[in-house]
């Protein structure tokens, strides 16, 4: 059977502190702000997907009347996302996580020879830059 599912389009974490949140992604990891709508969400461009950072407690709200008519949703505690990169700029990036204060709390070197480095958001969510061939993807 093909599979009608082409990839991932979008990835949500949550943070309490937008402000926070807006400043690290967009300064630290260098992701290209889309969309900020006041205490409740700002969206990043990452590569062919987007990065959507919801504060927790303002998404469990019911839209307004006149607003898109997304479901309210959410989540409790910390969450994971790993970044795809390149095994030549694995390096780089850790060198700009930690000139930025962030610590590198792991490296892994997988198995089938991928290598990944994990590091947290200002919120404690969990994140990870790896290269794909660790999921054996090209």
């Amino acid at each position: 059977m093909t599979a009608l599912l082409e990839g991932m389009l979008e990835t949500a974490l949550y943070a309490k502190d937008l402000d926070k949140a807006e400043a690290f992604y967009e300064g630290v990891l260098g992701l290209a702000k889309i969309t900020r709508a006041a205490n409740r969400h700002v969206f990043f461009r990452c590569g062919q997907g987007v990065l959507l950072i919801f504060n927790p407690d303002e998404t469990v709200k019911p839209p307004a009347a006149d607003a898109l008519q997304v479901p309210p949703h959410g989540t409790k505690g910390q969450g994971h996302a790993c970044f795809r990169v390149s095994g030549k700029n694995i390096d780089a990036m850790a060198v700009k996580l930690k000139a930025a204060g962030i610590e590198i709390e792991s490296e892994v070197h997988w198995p089938n020879g991928g290598r990944s480095i994990y590091f947290r958001d200002p919120a404690g969510n969990s994140l990870e830059c790896a290269e794909a061939r660790i999921w054996g993807i090209e």
